[in-house]
């Protein structure tokens, strides 16, 4: 075969130098979130990570994986790639902490069809910057290109994160019991759920472009608005964990409020949560007039305005808001806990 005919693994689709430069461009922002605990540098084939020098020789491991959705479709038609990164990490903070765990690391996968160092630059460094601005690492990852499954422009994101919580300190639904109060904290927004439908009524119903600013959002762009990063709660609610001032918290993710909540209720309770106490911000109250949608598929949706909510004791109630609000919540009690038969229940009107 003569030079001319010859192939290389680039005429395929996949380009190794591209992957080594995203690599590159990233690797300043991964060395910055290493903590005591992580072993080794970037670059080898697994993360190494000590949990006796992170501070946890007797704990439970607590392990997560994640995406973001369709807020990746919103990521894409903006060409905007700096948000979710950020957006992933986070998530899956929220989804160990309410099992009462300290974050450790965070792996990333990062799959394309036509690798662009740029755009995975752009995903990593946010990968890395919540993982900062969180004291957790980024211990290591996987950058795919995959010409055939992906079409170019397109970008698959998962995460996987790991976290300890000492035994004392499990936050596992069994301190859960009637009379106590629902304690909500409010989110930055969709989050990283309810995307699906949010697109099909901004773009499809509502045929709105991007950089539209209506005045239901307040001079907002529909951009903005919608790759609003997904919160972490990790510093207002970590040392209220570590005081044992929580009894059981729930990430209020996909299927909303009672679907998430029920997670923490044992069969003898359920949770009666009056939504008069709080006003869904602009954006959902938006979504749910221009959608037509009954409150129940709103509610079940989208978070609506409510991104984590803790189940606190009556005599601990008074210092949990206190702490919250020292830290810059505005904590929304959201109703009680009754007798009943491990459901969520609306309070009712009147």
């Amino acid at each position: 075969m003569s030079s001319e005919d010859s192939l290389s693994y680039k005429d395929a689709g996949v380009d190794i130098a591209a992957q080594d430069e995203a690599l590159a461009r990233a690797r300043g922002a991964i060395r910055k979130s290493f903590i005591p605990g992580v072993l080794g540098d970037v670059g080898l084939f697994g993360g190494l990570f000590d949990p006796a020098k992170a501070g946890f020789r007797d704990a439970i491991l607590v392990a997560t994986a994640d995406g973001v959705g369709t807020k990746l479709e919103v990521a894409r038609k903006a060409d905007r790639w700096d948000t979710v990164g950020r957006d992933l990490v986070q998530h899956c903070i929220n989804d160990v902490l309410v099992q009462g765990a300290q974050p450790l690391f965070f792996l990333d996968y990062v799959a394309m069809g036509s690798l662009e160092p740029e755009k995975v630059a752009q995903v990593i460094s946010g990968c890395a910057a919540a993982c900062s601005a969180n004291g957790l690492a980024l211990l290591g990852g996987e950058t795919a290109e995959m010409p055939g499954v992906y079409r170019d422009g397109d970008v698959e994101l998962a995460g996987f994160l790991v976290g300890a919580v000492r035994r004392e300190e499990l936050l596992d639904g069994s301190r859960v019991r009637a009379g106590q109060h629902l304690i909500g904290l409010k989110s930055s927004g969709l989050h990283t759920n309810g995307y699906s439908l949010a697109r099909m009524i901004l773009f499809e119903r509502l045929g709105l472009e991007l950089m539209a600013t209506p005045d239901e959002l307040g001079g907002q762009t529909v951009v903005d608005a919608l790759l609003e990063v997904h919160r972490s709660y990790l510093q207002p609610l970590r040392p209220l964990i570590a005081a044992k001032r929580i009894a059981a918290l729930a990430h209020i993710t996909g299927g909303g409020l009672r679907d998430n909540m029920r997670r923490c209720l044992p069969a003898e309770v359920d949770a009666v949560v009056d939504r008069s106490t709080w006003e869904p911000p602009a954006l959902f109250r938006w979504l749910v007039a221009a959608g037509g949608l009954a409150d129940e598929e709103a509610y079940r949706a989208f978070n609506m305005g409510i991104g984590i909510v803790a189940f606190v004791e009556g005599d601990e109630l008074e210092e949990v808001e206190t702490s919250l609000c020292n830290c810059g919540e505005e904590p929304v009690r959201l109703g009680r806990t009754v007798s009943g038969s491990g459901h969520v229940r609306w309070a009712e009107k009147g």
